[in-house]
């Protein structure tokens, strides 16, 4: 074949040929070994040896098509034994000298010997080829062959330089810095067995194809045939092996994102946002600017969460988030836990620019959501605390949490600022905490008990219970102190349970002593989600024998409009039970009449704050002439709570209020102290009990079930 040719066009044939195989398999060999993830041994050694293919089979294929195709006129046979013999020897060389390439030592000192022996490996597989003609080995140009060596070497060399330039992505290119080794190493390659062929002066020595050799045209098509089909089957393999690779790298980032963004609102998790606060705290400490940190609570989403089932509370969590997300910067917001959020806010703000982002949240969220088809209306609370004045990054998720706190306890809907003493109230509420989980056992809560009056005859007709807590240190503790920990640490219902019990056993007493005096107790919204709170109710009449019509139930307006649906359930079932039911507070909340008029209620109390204004207000006076007026078309009693002044309970006996109760007439006070006024008929004010309150002890049959 090759003596067929013209002498230039076999050369440039040669040369095409042979550059593009070196390229080709320097390429392919270049990218099995950085291109590919190696994190076990199966990996490593499978890359390894799509590697050493690749380059090996490149190696081989140069020399055979050089020795046909390099040396027009020539028409020489070629062992196949030895052809496979330099393909197995090029392919273990290169695998041994890009092992060390593929190791994660970048030092020069480690990868050059590497490159070197590789090098003289190549010259002598080089050799050896020629070997395979039967050319004897005197006719040999030493001086070229050492040329060859050389070359090969640089070339080797400089191959794993720039690869290592692109692993490092060292400038001006990682592209480049490939290129330059497939270059080097293809370039060298062609050069350095075109000077073998040279040395070996086969233009000088033409000898006849030995008989039962492979003829030189035969060869080149192999080598051409066979290079090529192995060398696309490892680019197929490359890029398979790539494809799996990025999509398992696609389903890693997947995997991340799922674990750093909260899975149901989208937003970034705590590590996260943790780790994006870290990164700001240092852009700050560097920049010397300023951050804020806004700690955001949902107002009431937990009877939202009720009254629409938990998929309608994951519906608004989601339109929340979603409104956060638009006030904020990308990975700026983040879910902390159910109805908890983070916000944070850079470009060294301002106090002034705090308070102004806390308003439009607190606007934002304040809009109505629609959830399946329906309004529904929340609030939040916000905490703010400012980085550096606040403190250092690993307290001031929590400093912005004890600001919201405070936010909160002043009725929510509004934001605070941290202060140091919120710490302190934080601190003491763990104290308190730790000391209520063993008050009960210890014994150390009474029951109080502020007597109500007949507003027309002004005789005392009933008390309602008021928990006390005798702290060992402390003192006397008000409900308003314990009870809001008690409802945020789940120990409400058990405090409850006591004061049920304490009040059905005080009213025996009260009754075996000839005191029968109606009771009322309040009930916690906490214990009005309880479905065995009539149960226990009544299970504490009978233990105690008391007919159910001396225990009043007192609930907040709010409370009832919480979980309508569950709370006139339970309403129903007291109902059943016997014992008179009270709605509280009744004005400040946003009953619908349509709902009220079907509550099996017997009273409304006049919330406090319009009793206090009755003197002074106008309106004070109409809502309280209107609520009044409303009870009795609804034919319920009415009890105002708060009354402190004499034109006060004038007003109400006015309006027809039916009874009333307040510091004019009696502070809460101990049970003896009670039974003592009511025996010695001697008290803050001159009242009388009314008679029928004092009636014969008789033994009265079980509640009836």
């Amino acid at each position: 074949m090759a003596a067929s040719l013209h002498p230039a066009l076999s050369a440039c044939l040669w040369l095409g040929l042979g550059l593009a195989v070196a390229l080709l398999s320097a390429q392919l060999a270049f990218a099995w070994i950085t291109r590919t993830a190696a994190s076990d041994l199966h990996t490593r050694l499978h890359r390894l040896l799509g590697a050493g293919l690749s380059l090996g089979t490149g190696i081989w294929a140069v020399q055979a098509l050089s020795a046909v195709l390099g040396q027009p006129g020539l028409d020489v046979g070629y062992e196949m034994s030895v052809e496979l013999t330099v393909w197995v020897l090029a392919v273990a060389a290169s695998m041994a000298a890009l092992g060390r390439l593929s190791s994660g030592d970048m030092r020069i000192t480690h990868w050059a010997p590497a490159a070197l022996v590789l090098g003289c490996a190549v010259l002598g597989l080089q050799l050896l080829g020629l070997l395979a003609a039967g050319l004897p080995i005197e006719t040999w140009v030493w001086r070229l062959v050492t040329s060859a060596g050389v070359l090969s070497m640089t070339g080797a060399t400089l191959g794993f330089w720039f690869t290592q330039r692109a692993r490092r992505g060292v400038r001006p290119g990682v592209a480049w810095s490939r290129a330059g080794a497939v270059a080097s190493f293809g370039a060298a390659l062609v050069g350095s067995q075109h000077l073998v062929a040279l040395s070996a002066g086969l233009s000088a020595n033409h000898t006849q194809a030995v008989e039962g050799h492979l003829p030189g045209w035969l060869l080149a098509a192999l080598a051409t045939l066979g290079a090529g089909v192995v060398l696309l089957g490892l680019f197929i393999m490359l890029r398979q092996q790539l494809r799996l690779q990025s999509a398992d790298a696609k389903a890693r980032r997947a995997l991340g994102t799922k674990l750093l963004n909260d899975p149901l609102t989208g937003l970034p998790n705590r590590p996260l946002f943790e780790g994006t606060l870290a990164q700001a705290v240092r852009n700050a400490d560097v920049t010397d600017r300023r951050l804020a940190l806004l700690f955001i609570n949902l107002d009431g989403f937990r009877p939202v969460n009720e009254s629409f089932g938990h998929h309608g509370g994951d519906a608004l969590l989601c339109k929340v988030a979603s409104r956060l997300r638009a006030l904020s910067g990308p990975h700026m917001s983040a879910r902390l836990a159910s109805d908890e959020f983070l916000m944070l806010m850079t470009g060294n703000p301002e106090i002034e620019d705090a308070s102004d982002l806390a308003a439009k949240v607190l606007n934002s969220i304040g809009r109505p959501f629609t959830v399946d088809g329906r309004n529904a209306s929340i609030s939040c609370s916000i905490g703010v605390a400012m980085y550096p004045e606040h403190g250092a990054m690993s307290t001031l998720i929590r400093h912005a949490e004890a600001a919201m706190r405070a936010a909160k306890s002043a009725g929510g809907a509004s934001h605070a600022f941290f202060e140091a003493r919120m710490l302190n109230g934080s601190r003491d509420d763990m104290a308190l905490l730790r000391d209520l989980r063993m008050a009960l056992e210890r014994g150390q809560f009474e029951l109080y008990y502020q007597p109500k009056i007949h507003a027309p005859s002004g005789e005392i007709t009933g008390a309602e219970a008021l928990v006390r807590w005798n702290h060992p240190k402390r003192g006397m503790i008000s409900p308003g102190v314990f009870i809001p920990i008690a409802e945020r640490f789940g120990l409400i219902n058990e405090l409850g349970r006591w004061v049920i019990d304490e009040a059905c056993r005080q009213t025996r007493a009260w009754r075996d002593a000839g005191l029968r005096m109606r009771v009322a107790i309040n009930l916690s919204v906490h214990q009005l989600r309880q479905s065995d709170l009539a149960e226990r109710i009544e299970e504490a009449l009978k233990r105690h024998q008391i007919n159910p019509d001396l225990i009043t139930c007192e609930l907040t307006e709010t409370s009832a409009m919480d979980d309508t649906e569950g709370t006139m359930r339970v309403l129903r079932q007291l109902d059943l039970v016997g014992v008179h039911i009270s709605i509280d507070d009744f004005g400040t909340g946003h009953s619908s009449l349509a709902y009220l008029r079907k509550l099996p209620a017997d009273e409304l109390k006049i919330d406090r704050s319009f009793v206090q204004d009755l003197e002074t207000s106008e309106d004070a006076r109409k809502v309280a002439f209107a609520v009044i007026n409303l009870a009795k078309a609804l034919e319920l009693k009415v009890v105002a709570e708060g009354v402190e002044t004499e034109g006060q309970y004038h007003i109400l006996r006015e309006y027809g209020c039916d009874q009333l109760q307040g510091f004019l007439f009696a502070k809460p006070m101990s049970a003896k102290a009670l039974m003592g006024w009511a025996v010695e008929d001697v008290g803050p004010r001159t009242m009388n009990f009314r008679a029928s309150l004092f009636k014969s002890t008789v033994q009265i049959s079980p509640v009836p079930t």
